[in-house]
């Protein structure tokens, strides 16, 4: 099969049938075998019904029921395990993703060589105030931390080769930062196309303000995943050492003080009325507990069932 199409969705019952049909002539006109999974994150309208109606008519449409609302990550993750396209394309159920950009971003993938294509919605129809000038931000802050140059990290539309996304575990709320979780998994060929982006023509958003502020603590968890997940000690163990000899020679310092006016026989401060003596005392403590954090993150990474679960590309003359 050439390709999978993934589609998360949650109340948008008045686009379904439009954008499979849609999907449907561009499949056909580009002579593409196909399979469109429809994910239904627990809606509470007619979406499913319709799913199930097109499945009846159509034997591309498929779909699986969540019981109830799980979000994005866990519906992308679902489809991924269920899909066989050698290219596995995703993109939004609200007709704001065309698909005429499929045949493109198949060629990207099949003939250009790429891992990973992530659509950039260069010109948006959304609001600038709560959603273009923060998703600046957010895309800005991503790029830094990851590495990975590309304009829009959250945009749904998206290609994959099909061994990216059954390498990868999509959880939580990491649908935003797939291309960081394609990186860390060993593929480094990842690109970006400009794609249309085309006006809500039916309902509402599903997604407020708050998904950046969420989105900044998951990129923080996934780095330090990332870099130090399977290497507790070396942040734990470092950043604790440091703080314990930073309190270590602070209390020498208020210590020598008191001796030294003992030595020169002048009235010493009790140590105990300097705040420094106290600051030193609790940066010890903490970095104490710091080192103890690291050295118990490390066994339980040692013990963890993946520990080595490397994935191998390919062998050679191994039987």
């Amino acid at each position: 099969m050439d390709i999978s199409v993934v589609i998360p969705l949650y109340n948008e019952e008045d686009s379904l049938n439009e954008l499979f049909l849609w999907i449907k002539r561009v499949m056909e006109e580009n002579n593409f075998s196909y399979e469109v999974i429809f994910i239904n994150d627990g809606s509470t309208d007619n979406s499913w019904n319709i799913i199930e109606e097109l499945g009846s008519k159509y034997p591309e449409a498929k779909g699986i029921k969540f019981r109830r609302n799980y979000g994005k990550s866990a519906a992308l993750y679902c489809g991924f395990k269920e899909c066989n396209g050698e290219v596995v394309v995703t993109m939004d159920a609200d007709l704001q993703d065309s698909p005429e950009e499929i045949p493109e971003l198949y060629k990207m993938i099949t003939d250009e060589g790429y891992d990973l294509v992530s659509g950039w919605k260069k010109i948006r129809y959304d609001s600038k105030l709560t959603k273009n000038l923060p998703s600046k931000l957010f895309n800005a802050t991503t790029r830094t931390i990851s590495g990975i140059y590309l304009h829009d990290f959250n945009c749904g539309l998206k290609a994959y080769r099909k061994n990216v996304v059954k390498s990868i575990e999509v959880y939580g709320e990491m649908h935003r930062y797939i291309p960081y979780l394609a990186k860390n998994a060993g593929f480094k060929k990842i690109g970006e196309k400009v794609v249309k982006h085309q006006a809500r023509k039916y309902g509402v958003s599903k997604f407020g303000i708050n998904r950046f502020f969420n989105g900044y603590l998951d990129l923080i968890s996934l780095w330090f995943l990332s870099t130090f997940g399977k290497k507790p000690m070396h942040f734990f163990g470092i950043v604790g050492s440091l703080m314990f000899f930073i309190g270590l020679i602070s209390v020498c310092v208020v210590g020598g003080v008191k001796l030294y006016h003992i030595w020169e026989g002048t009235n010493a401060p009790l140590v105990t009325d300097s705040p420094y003596f106290y600051l030193s005392l609790t940066s010890m403590i903490i970095g104490t507990q710091l080192f103890l954090s690291g050295f118990i993150g490390e066994m339980i990474a040692r013990n963890s069932s993946e520990r080595n679960d490397y994935k191998l590309e390919k062998t050679l003359n191994l039987d």
